[in-house]
């Protein structure tokens, strides 16, 4: 018997092998349907494929009404545990993502920007490295490879549709959001050609093919971005754009220091001059970026690095503020070269970026100090959002009209435990400020994954073998465990009939906003450039030729429209809501939900754990660090 599998329209979801069916050839992009051997008259069979036809439009009509069970297809017939919800939510929230966000002929994320486009593949990567390495043992591996197939290939799509041109000409930052994109889609092919032979020729993962392409871009916006590196001014530090008054924010330099340690581990090398070439540059034939581990690229993150922990950067809360002006600057005349004139605003993407940056430098130095500026930023954010990480619960009390938030206490980047930025409340986030939430999780996963073995190790009889920092910093990570979940099911709350995110996750389908409410305080000498637009001082003396990196777009949903849902204000719920509700499921189910899973990763390459490994092709691997099982944390209800 045959039986017609439909999908919603757009959505071509993953079929499995039943026991009417088959779904798939030996070829995972191939779908071979069987019907049995029978005898049909050409009226017969012609009436019989039409009532296929109509049985198919009825169910694909009554599937276009319920978008949200698209990951019943993964499902085997054998009943599933618990956790898989918090897969089955990942699953969605990319399927709603790229159905509804992104255009397969343009390969474009339309109402995206060009650095939140970057955002957006960086944060899909990350998601199919998840979907490669943590699958259930339930699920079927055929639908999880059609899966990462076919997201992959938009991600090929959008390699092209990204809007390079443009990206050259605007501010350091947007370009280093490009560099970690395309390092995350390499790490990306790494991690998931491991499930292919590369013993036997034509018998290794396509996607092999990408790996000198994305490099190459990646190499491109490095090199351009690099030259923001200034030391006439603030004694070093990476300045935001080129364009503006001097400014030496956080997230430039915390995305120079990632991109360029990312550069220093995942970067294979690059012999392409273009777009210049040999007889047009100062480059010698024998200079050109071809080195793999090249050392500049880990003195560059280490230089900056060091400059940003001497800066003076962060408050009284331990966390980065946005940046510095130089007071009195005037192109040309400036005496005063300090950084003294600092923007007290924080947002939670600045507390982010530089995970993965800390947790790169400790791979490529084996210096665990890294790592304990990486764990006391994360504790330091997880207190700013008012949850008691010892006792896996608020610092305050809930209470009684815990639906009023201005009930509930404001600490800093968050209440109740649950990460906010502080636009969130007003709905006054540009597109910019939804974006973050979702950058700063994907960066606290880079930075909880297992720990790779070090290239370098210092002096045994000094410090900690790599094996107790391992263990080390997978129960610290574990500690994390309660509060991320927490977010993550807050994030679930504010999903609509449509599965789409919205972006205050403090808000509730209950949660009302009184007249009396107050928003949410700024510190003092805050000026919130990002979701209320850059100041016209901050332009040089020819504004009209120094456009701002952005203009605040209008809102899309007046405060009083009459939709009761907090989160269909401003600007609504769009691709950036859409992220960050992608990255935070993502680190539920990677950290928290899934026990066992960097266990069974170190198990798979076992047989490959050396120190000192120097990648000479792109199917060689880093090895991974033997680590203990991981314990993790069930959300504490209060």
């Amino acid at each position: 018997m045959f039986i017609l599998y439909p999908r919603p329209s757009g959505q071509r979801g993953l079929l499995e092998k039943t026991k009417t069916y088959e779904a798939y050839s030996s070829n995972a992009s191939t779908r071979s349907f069987k019907l049995p051997t029978m005898h049909y008259s050409h009226g017969t069979l012609t009436r019989f494929l039409m009532y296929l036809i109509f049985i198919s439009l009825v169910l694909k009509n009554n599937a276009e009404s319920t978008p949200h069970n698209q990951t019943s297809d993964f499902k085997e017939q054998n009943s599933e545990p618990d956790t898989t919800d918090t897969w089955d939510s990942l699953v969605k929230a990319l399927d709603v993502l790229q159905s509804n966000y992104f255009e397969n002929w343009p390969g474009v994320w339309p109402t995206a920007i060009d650095w939140t486009s970057a955002v957006t593949g960086t944060l899909i990567f990350g998601a199919l490295t998840t979907f490669s390495t943590s699958q259930p043992k339930s699920i079927s591996t055929t639908a999880v490879e059609n899966l990462i197939n076919r997201r992959f290939s938009q991600l090929t799509a959008s390699f092209f549709g990204q809007n390079t041109l443009a990206l050259r000409m605007q501010a350091n930052d947007d370009m280093l959001w490009t560099v970690l994109e395309w390092l995350e889609g390499i790490k990306f092919i790494d991690e998931h050609s491991s499930h292919y032979s590369s013993e036997i020729v034509g018998d290794s993962w396509y996607a092999q093919q990408w790996i000198p392409t994305f490099a190459h871009r990646a190499r491109i916006f490095w090199d351009q971005a690099s030259q923001g590196w200034d030391t006439t001014l603030c004694d070093g530090g990476m300045t935001w754009n080129p364009r503006l008054t001097p400014y030496k924010n956080a997230i430039t330099n915390e995305l120079y220091i990632s991109a360029s340690v990312g550069m220093y581990l995942y970067f294979p090398g690059d012999n392409d001059v273009s777009p210049f070439s040999v007889s047009e540059s100062n480059v010698s034939v024998s200079d050109l970026p071809n080195k793999t581990r090249d050392p500049k690229f880990l003195a560059a993150a280490q230089d900056a690095y060091h400059w940003l922990v001497n800066s003076n950067m962060t408050d009284s809360n331990g966390l980065f503020v946005d940046g510095f002006h130089i007071s009195g600057w005037k192109s040309n005349q400036t005496v005063n070269k300090r950084c003294d004139d600092r923007n007290e605003m924080v947002y939670t993407y600045n507390q982010g970026v530089l995970l993965s940056g800390l947790s790169g430098l400790y791979q490529a130095t084996g210096d665990r100090s890294y790592l304990d500026d990486g764990h006391k930023l994360v504790r330091n954010v997880i207190a700013a959002t008012g949850w008691d990480l010892e006792n896996s619960k608020p610092r305050e009390d809930a209470p009684e009209n815990i639906d009023e938030p201005g009930s509930r206490i404001w600490y800093g980047l968050g209440q109740l435990g649950i990460l906010e930025e502080a636009c969130d409340f007003s709905s006054a986030c540009s597109q910019d400020g939804q974006t973050f939430k979702g950058i700063f999780f994907h960066h606290l996963t880079i930075f909880c994954s297992p720990l790779q073995n070090p290239l370098q190790v210092p002096e045994e009889d000094s410090h900690e073998s790599p094996d107790k920092i391992s263990q080390w910093h997978s129960e610290n990570c574990d500690n994390y465990g309660s509060w991320i979940k927490l977010n993550a099911m807050a994030a679930l709350g504010t999903v609509n009939a449509k599965g789409k995110f919205g972006a205050w996750w403090g808000a509730s389908a209950n949660t009302t906003l009184s007249s009396t409410a107050n928003a949410v305080p700024l510190p003092a000498m805050a000026i919130d450039y990002q979701n209320n637009g850059i100041p016209t001082e901050w332009n040089l003396d020819q504004p009209d030729k120094n456009r701002p990196k952005k203009e605040v777009d209008t809102l899309r949903h007046p405060s009083n429209s009459e939709s009761s849902d907090l989160n269909d204000r401003g600007r609504g719920r769009t691709i950036e809501t859409q992220t960050g509700g992608l990255s935070v499921l993502r680190a539920s189910w990677e950290l928290v939900d899934y026990p066992g899973i960097l266990a069974s990763r170190v198990a798979k390459r076992s047989n490959h754990a050396k120190l000192h490994i120097r990648r000479t092709s792109h199917s060689q691997r880093d090895p991974l660090c033997p680590i203990s099982s991981r314990k993790f944390h069930a959300l504490r209800h209060f």
